[in-house]
């Protein structure tokens, strides 16, 4: 019985370090705004028309569990979105994307000993299916007048080769 009580300390500081392991972060680099709607920041892959202003450098990763690739994917892109809005960014400049190992596993362990002229003996296997987490970067962006949802820039005219 004397366990029960150690038990109940350990489950939230173990819920805790899960909850940490999803978490994004930012260090300031600019001036944050008002927070916005996480709908209304778009994702750049290169610097937008007309320029910006840069409000923070962004980290993130999937959680630990999330399975495949295209949701681990949505889910860092979701994240970087969510922890700009709070900056009051309109954008994300896409830094890059990759992968860690959650640190899977399988272990097994034996134990024994004597007790007042009784023996004991124990077993035990442990496995950590943590799947791969996939960590992203990126910049929170104010960018001036985005352009319209939807728009593409034109593609760069190159030169013919000889």
């Amino acid at each position: 019985m004397s366990q029960i009580p150690s038990l109940r300390l350990l489950l939230p500081v173990a819920a805790a370090l899960l909850l940490s392991a999803c978490a994004s972060s930012h260090m300031l680099t600019g001036t944050p705004r008002a927070p916005i709607d996480p709908s209304q920041v778009r994702i750049y892959y290169g610097p937008p028309p007309g320029g910006f202003e840069e409000i923070a450098v962004l980290q993130t990763s999937s959680g630990a569990l999330t399975y495949g690739e295209q949701n681990k994917t949505d889910a860092v892109l979701a994240k970087l979105r969510a922890e700009a809005a709070k900056l009051g960014a309109n954008g994300v400049l896409f830094q890059g994307a990759g992968d860690r190992d959650g640190g899977g596993g399988a272990s097994v362990g034996l134990g024994g000993g004597r007790v007042g002229g009784s023996s004991f003996s124990s077993a035990g296997v442990g496995v950590n299916i943590s799947p791969r987490q996939k960590y992203a970067t990126g910049i929170a962006i104010h960018v001036p007048n985005p352009p319209p949802a939807g728009h593409s820039p034109q593609p760069v005219q190159l030169p013919p080769t000889r």
